[in-house]
């Protein structure tokens, strides 16, 4: 999704305070996002996964989001929201965008104010999904003092060391956490999250939860790496007939991960069925890889079919150990090479050049092709313009080459990766002419 096409900011007037919101799609039910512990309702959709989360989420509903006051591009305030404040804010967008009643899809620290918001104002929440929930946030720690906590945090804040917690899955990638780093320092600043977070260990909301009366589903990681899941199964229990449901993983983040079966229960829960894999296609940004093994069926005659299987195995093992260390998706394997995606070209490149180079010490020398553009995710497989080009560059590689469109090699300039002019293609099926390039490390 382009920057044109990502949905427009505007502001909601809560009492003086100007709260920044956005609404993408337009179905019947509106949803409103409750934010954690910090948001950005713009810099946010710059996160992998976040943007297609509230897309599919868009299919059925109005999903609305907002930032709090104080963070964001909401209007900053001295010291930090109450919950009281944060209420307010919620209904002042809901008013905003004529809303009289929604679903309330909570996040961490966001699911106490959405609890307190369903008991207090029943009459405007049809149902409450909470993710990653907590009954206090002084349980999220272990015998020590709130001020030395806030003050510790406010010393690292910027460099993106709560991504360990929010995103586990991702905190070694360098990348990744200079992105959330640059998320942090525009969601709020040092002294306002410490006053958040001050404000924060003051907050119990267990007193209420037995007085939440509208349907409630509660959803954690089992493997949680901020907010242990004893604790989301805590909340679920305190709210009367509250639906529980566990997934696999560690990231604390709902976007992050594998969501697929998380967003199904949400769609569940709040209009009784779940969309068909057949229905809308997503549609994302990827750079595809392509790879062939050069002359594999003269190889495979030589060899015999014993030897030959033996040697793909090696192969196939190979491709799922790159893929995976250079955090990229294995689609599937094409008999003699592979189809894999990547968030990020650099990565994709660096993956195809080390693949290239493992599979020579083995014999079997590849070709490969990368392009970037917009895919269709169909279920576990993938569709779209872009697969073919990516299949049409690899065809005009040579043995041990790793050729790249345009898009790819404008994209990582500066990533320390030397490219090659190879000439001006015409590839088959797709129209003009293509400027390919020779990668190399």
């Amino acid at each position: 999704m382009s920057y044109s096409e990502l949905p427009l900011t505007r502001y909601a007037m809560s009492g003086d305070i100007s709260v920044a919101y956005q609404t993408m799609g337009d179905g019947p039910i509106n949803i409103i996002a409750i934010p954690g512990a910090i948001s950005h309702v713009e810099f946010l959709h710059e996160m992998s996964g976040y943007t297609a989360f509230l897309q599919r989420l868009s299919k059925f509903a109005r999903v609305i989001t907002f930032d709090k006051r104080g963070q964001g591009l909401s209007d900053r305030i001295s010291g930090a929201p109450t919950l009281e404040e944060r209420m307010d804010d919620v209904r002042a967008v809901l008013d905003s965008v004529g809303a009289q009643r929604a679903a309330l899809l909570g996040f961490s620290e966001g699911c106490a104010m959405s609890a307190m918001f369903a008991a207090s104002y029943p009459e405007r929440v049809s149902h409450l999904a909470l993710f990653g929930a907590f009954v206090r946030y002084r349980d999220l720690f272990t015998d020590a003092d709130p001020e030395v906590i806030a003050q510790e945090q406010m010393k690292n804040w910027g460099t993106g060391a709560l991504m360990k917690g929010v995103i586990s899955s991702r905190a070694s990638d360098p990348d990744a956490v200079a992105k959330f780093a640059k998320f942090e320092r525009l969601s709020a600043s040092p002294g306002a999250m410490k006053a958040t977070q001050l404000l924060n260990f003051q907050i119990d909301v267990g007193h209420i939860l037995p007085a939440v009366r509208i349907p409630t589903l509660v959803l954690h990681r089992t493997a949680d790496a901020l907010v242990p899941v004893r604790l989301g199964r805590d909340f679920a229990a305190r709210i009367p007939d509250a639906k529980y449901i566990e997934y696999p993983g560690g990231d604390h983040a709902f976007w992050s991960g594998d969501v697929e079966a998380l967003l199904g229960d949400i769609e569940e829960f709040i209009t009784g069925h779940r969309e068909t894999v057949s229905a809308d296609l997503e549609r994302i940004l990827a750079t595809v890889l392509f790879t062939d093994i050069v002359d594999s069926t003269r190889r495979a005659a030589e060899m015999g079919d014993q030897n030959w299987r033996r040697l793909l195995d090696s192969h196939d093992q190979l491709a799922r150990q790159m893929v995976e260390r250079h955090r990229g998706n294995l689609i599937k394997s094409t008999g003699d090479g592979i189809l894999a995606t990547f968030d990020g070209p650099g990565r994709a490149v660096r993956c195809a050049l080390a693949f290239s180079a493992a599979a020579k010490q083995i014999g079997l020398p590849l070709r490969s092709g990368l392009h970037t553009g917009e895919i269709e995710v169909r279920g576990r497989d993938i569709g779209g313009i872009a697969v073919h080009a990516a299949a049409r560059v690899m065809a005009n590689s040579g043995p041990e080459e790793v050729l790249v469109s345009r898009v790819v090699s404008d994209l990582v300039a500066g990533a320390a990766l030397k490219f090659d002019e190879r000439g001006a293609y015409e590839l088959k099926g797709l129209p003009g002419r293509w400027d390919l390039f020779a990668a190399s490390a």
